[in-house]
């Protein structure tokens, strides 16, 4: 039976390329496409895809946390997380939202397909190009104190976070939500109280390091 397989990004011309590729192998078959998070979410519940390849770097919601709330909902579906980034930060915050693998995007067609392939078949998969790097980098940092990191706020803290750094204001932010002003005013208020930030500037900043949102 083919591999049921759901392509999130954000950019419609990487969508469409990874689509026509993935098709033109026999035991693969696209199911559909999400041009970011939330869309990714329903079109999972819509298609019932075995693997999600995962952009992360996403306006609205990130691929970070849509792999958080898939994987929380839809424990069947493995999701495989394609990013620019090598840093060790970006992988290790896939891997604890869920996701089975990563890949950098520039990465040959052909370690993609072996990739889903792997998380398909319920293994891991880390790209050979970034695997030492991340080991070497977990190694250079045992014994030091730990950063605070996006998982010191709750997910709905994490979106107003991104949401705020991408610019939009406050009623934006709710309308977005599907909540009220005063709702986002507190849970921005409360964000800023946790990571001990005083201004959108920083909050902004603080977000692209985390890999919520990026400078794209």
């Amino acid at each position: 039976m083919a591999v049921r397989v759901l392509v999130v990004d954000d950019h419609k011309i990487m969508r469409e390329g990874l689509r026509s590729l993935l098709e033109g192998q026999s035991d693969l078959v696209v199911v559909g496409e999400a041009e970011g998070g939330r869309e990714a979410i329903q079109r999972v519940r819509d298609t019932a895809p075995d693997v999600v390849v995962m952009d992360l770097s996403m306006p609205e919601m990130n691929g970070i946390e849509a792999t958080r709330r898939i994987a929380e909902n839809f424990p069947d579906v493995r999701i495989l997380a394609l990013s620019m980034h090598s840093d060790r930060r970006f992988v290790e915050e896939a891997l604890a939202a869920g996701a089975c693998g990563f890949l950098l995007k520039d990465c040959a067609f052909d370690e993609l397909v072996g990739a889903i392939r792997e998380v398909k078949a319920a293994r891991y998969y880390l790209s050979p190009r970034i695997a030492g790097g991340v080991v070497s980098d977990f190694l250079g940092s045992r014994g030091r104190p730990a950063s605070p990191t996006g998982a010191r706020l709750t997910p709905r803290e994490r979106e107003v976070l991104q949401l705020v750094a991408e610019g939009k204001n406050t009623k934006e932010v709710a309308f977005t939500l599907g909540t009220c002003v005063k709702t986002v005013e507190t849970q921005r208020t409360q964000i800023m109280r946790k990571l001990g930030i005083t201004s959108v500037a920083e909050l902004t900043k603080y977000a692209i390091r985390e890999g919520l949102t990026s400078l794209d």
